[in-house]
């Protein structure tokens, strides 16, 4: 079973930018999609960006397109997500999450099987 641990989220000012990291433990399959998703109080899970196992498709959302960077190291077993140019609506609890069903589904929460607890990533204008 895979286990998935976010880290690096913190609060920080308008323009600002935070890398979170999704670390995967215990019996990780050799290839898997990761995604980053976010959910601001009150809203609807969202996603944010998906990488394949590979690294050489990634995929965004419209609104951290140009300013988020998604990444993988598989040596490490770990995906990262940079934040730049960080704005008041990035508010949210950030979740990682693999085991992508089927490709179809790689921006859709429900094509995951996996999740992270979440973390916090606060942003003052």
């Amino acid at each position: 079973q895979v286990q998935l641990a976010e880290s690096g989220g913190g609060s920080v000012q308008s323009g600002d930018s935070l890398t979170l990291s999704c670390a995967a433990s215990g019996r990780t399959p050799s290839r898997h999609d990761m995604g980053w998703f976010r959910q601001a109080l009150g809203k609807e899970r969202e996603f944010v960006a998906a990488i394949r196992w590979s690294g050489d498709e990634r995929y965004y959302g419209d609104s951290v397109k140009g300013r988020f960077t998604i990444s993988r190291d598989n040596a490490k077993r770990t995906v990262y997500l940079q934040m730049t140019n960080l704005k008041p609506e990035d508010t949210a609890i950030y979740y990682c999450a693999a085991g992508v069903k089927t490709i179809s589904l790689i921006k859709n929460s429900r094509g995951y099987t996996t999740w992270g607890q979440g973390i916090q990533v606060t942003v003052s204008s």
